[in-house]
């Protein structure tokens, strides 16, 4: 997206600021607008009728949210949650539209965030059947760390802060793994030195090795 398109975009809609742990958006609601992320880390959560809360995703600033539901029409299929203060431009679903009608570079920059959901959701699909559990986490914790991590210094690169809160029970969402069987992966990838981890926070000690043991370091493109 041109500097210029981006800067226009930031002056779309009314900006707001939301508290840690508020609900930006509820699920099953019909609301019609959408969220762009300025500043902080917000997650997406689903809700099942059985009472079990699954973690879909994590956006963080220039994320868009909400896109689904305002571009189909239909109820939200999820509920978005402050992780920290939270900056947003709220913008309704027609301003936004007409916006990326005048800018063909903002509509490619939405189809380019909208196929890379698309491909982590087919990862976690494929991962499912072809991984075992350990892998799978890892792959989930490189992965995260990829889109949101902050280089730890003089690491040469190696070390990174996982850069958001996460419980044990949110990974194991992301992973689709089982709370217990979640704890024990994590607990072999630390005995292993490929992770550290604190109060729900998590260093990743050396990203190629985890790359490697991910079996990330070639692309798929399937």
């Amino acid at each position: 997206m041109q500097r210029a398109t981006r800067e226009q975009l930031l002056e779309q809609g009314t900006l707001l600021t939301y508290p840690p742990h508020r609900a930006l958006l509820h699920q099953g609601d019909d609301s019609r607008h959408v969220l762009l992320i300025t500043s902080g880390v917000v997650k997406v959560v689903a809700s099942a009728e059985s009472g079990y809360d699954m973690l879909l995703a994590i956006r963080i600033a220039g994320d868009l949210v909400g896109e689904m539901a305002a571009f189909e029409e239909r109820p939200r299929s999820g509920t978005v949650i402050a992780c920290s203060e939270v900056t947003a431009r709220v913008i309704q679903v027609g301003a936004l539209e007409a916006f990326l009608s005048r800018h063909p570079d903002a509509m490619r920059a939405i189809l380019h965030m909208l196929s890379a959901r698309l491909r982590w959701a087919n990862r976690r699909r494929l991962d499912f059947k072809a991984y075992d559990s350990l892998t799978r986490l890892a792959r989930v914790l490189a992965e995260l760390g990829q889109a949101y991590a902050q280089t730890v210094p003089d690491s040469d690169g190696k070390r990174c802060d996982l850069g958001v809160t996460l419980t044990q029970k949110e990974l194991a969402s992301l992973a689709g793994l089982k709370l217990n069987t979640a704890e024990k992966s994590l607990a072999a990838l630390t005995a292993q030195g490929l992770v550290e981890r604190n109060y729900r926070s998590i260093t990743i000690c050396d990203v190629p090795e985890l790359l490697r043991f991910a079996k990330l370091l070639a692309d798929n493109p399937y």
